[in-house]
């Protein structure tokens, strides 16, 4: 079990002003899928963030299997089994595709290894295999190839920033897969897709009265009435 205890970040502006991001954040996650959603600028990145300790948290514990891992730096929780696929993929110019699986998942990758991985994303090896990740690929590419690595990576701990950005519609239904086959781990998505809101065995709703924990379809309603209040010129 992962456990945020008291989470609380802050950031200070150009002014020197403190901005509180998020405060006093208790949550628990199980194995299975999590989604966390709700109104842009209510701090999910950055709940990701300080899982994976991108960012530092002003004050409180994060808890993994009862042990206090608030002091381990990325790369401890990677060893953990953190893995992360950032909301904007980052490019590796002069790296290939394979290269990178290899990284990720500490091995040298035969062909058919890397024919799975990517085929879970909807993408031909054949076609990105020897492909560098550079300007040449496209952000959609670049998200898929970035999914990839997380599951040649594996690990217990899966941490989805907006995963769908850039998935076409055909490899959508290929990314719902990847998160039903990784329900024995614990999965944490940021998403405002309603079909994987769907496929959440836990759904938590960020906006600006704090953090609520809501069951599928209530949780569906509340973000329509989020957008409709933007839309009317509202915050919700």
């Amino acid at each position: 079990m992962l456990e945020l205890k008291n989470i609380s970040y802050s950031v200070v502006d150009d002014n020197n002003k403190s901005i509180d991001i998020l405060k006093d954040i208790n949550l628990k996650f199980n194995k299975g899928i999590n989604v966390i959603t709700g109104q842009n600028g209510s701090g999910k990145s950055s709940l990701i963030k300080l899982i994976m300790n991108i960012n530092q948290s002003s004050s409180g514990k994060i808890m993994y299997n009862k042990k206090d891992i608030s002091a381990l730096d990325i790369t401890e929780r990677a060893n953990l089994g953190f893995t992360l696929a950032f909301q904007q993929p980052i490019r590796f110019k002069g790296l290939k595709v394979k290269d990178l699986l290899d990284i990720a998942s500490s091995k040298n990758n035969k062909l058919a290894d890397i024919c799975d991985y990517l085929s879970k994303v909807g993408m031909c090896a054949k076609d990105y295999i020897n492909r560098e990740l550079d300007s040449t690929l496209s952000g959609g590419e670049l998200k898929r190839i970035e999914l990839a690595l997380a599951l040649a990576k594996g690990g217990e701990v899966f941490l989805f920033d907006e995963p769908e950005a850039g998935i076409d519609l055909w490899s959508f239904e290929n990314l719902i897969d990847i998160f039903k086959n990784l329900k024995d781990k614990i999965v944490i998505i940021v998403s405002h897709q309603e079909k994987i809101i769907e496929c959440a065995s836990k759904v938590i709703v960020l906006d600006n009265n704090g953090i609520t924990e809501y069951n599928k379809v209530d949780a569906i309603n509340k973000i329509k009435k989020l957008q409709c209040g933007r839309l009317g010129g509202n915050r919700g």
